[in-house]
């Protein structure tokens, strides 16, 4: 499991979603009004911003919300103009890190982000400095619920995917990977296979991962939290990767 992955198990495990249910809400409505303003505000005809409202349903968000969300993304309101940014840099122990933001003051967010970076002992590097170190890839998650590991990994070759990755436990996940450019036609299989997915998106997946242990990946841990607390931080992916030992140690 990729580090993106454990971090998001590490966290839920501590139940920091439920702490942080009203800046998840922010980042997902910014998402939201962005894929609105750029796209149409038909998710039918705009997969970003079908695959936002989808996770917005997944946090429990209120249809309400959503549509004002839409509308105001639509209606090219002031405040809903966000730019897009992507910053790329290392993490303590080497670790690749590339961080998501929707942000309407790139010099400020900038120094946030390079702020988090420099106190975790990481350096913030230019645009491309690690991407290449990863595959931009649709990734679509279903409970384990949704079918067997086999019956699922029959389904997503069906579709075009290029990947799978059952979990096990409670956080579980049918993890399903497809190319960029063929994301929407995968997505629209899926759906008549398996039904929704609990979340469909466009995401960084690493080619290789590096092992971090110990006061390293606790570092790394803080570091990754610091981004995600950020509200302007929407994603953020590392190739890391952590020992069950060292999961269980986290979550605890």
């Amino acid at each position: 499991m990729a580090g993106h992955s454990q971090f998001k198990n590490i966290m839920h495990r501590k139940g920091r979603q439920d702490a942080a249910k009203a800046k998840v809400f922010t980042k997902l409505i910014r998402e939201i009004t962005t894929a609105a303003r750029l796209g149409s505000p038909d998710p039918g005809a705009n997969p970003r911003l079908r695959a936002a409202m989808i996770a917005a349903r997944e946090a429990n968000m209120t249809r309400d919300t959503i549509d004002r969300a839409i509308k105001r993304g639509a209606g090219g309101e002031a405040d809903a103009n966000y730019d897009e940014v992507r910053y790329e840099g290392y993490g303590p122990g080497g670790v690749a890190v590339i961080v998501e933001a929707l942000t309407n003051n790139r010099n400020r967010t900038a120094g946030e982000v390079r702020s988090i970076f420099t106190k975790h002992g990481g350096n913030l590097g230019e645009t491309n400095s690690v991407s290449f170190m990863f595959d931009r890839m649709g990734e679509f998650r279903y409970p384990l619920k949704a079918g067997s590991a086999d019956a699922v990994l029959e389904k997503a070759i069906d579709a075009g995917a290029e990947d799978v990755v059952s979990g096990e436990g409670e956080e579980g996940a049918h993890e399903i990977y497809s190319a960029q450019d063929s994301f929407n036609s995968v997505r629209e299989a899926l759906e008549k296979s398996l039904g929704q997915p609990a979340s469909a998106k466009l995401m960084w997946r690493p080619k290789t991962t590096t092992a971090v242990e110990g006061e390293t990946a606790q570092t790394l841990i803080d570091m990754i939290a610091a981004l995600d607390d950020n509200d302007d931080v929407q994603n953020v992916y590392a190739n890391f990767e952590l020992s069950d030992d060292a999961l269980a140690k986290f979550a605890a």
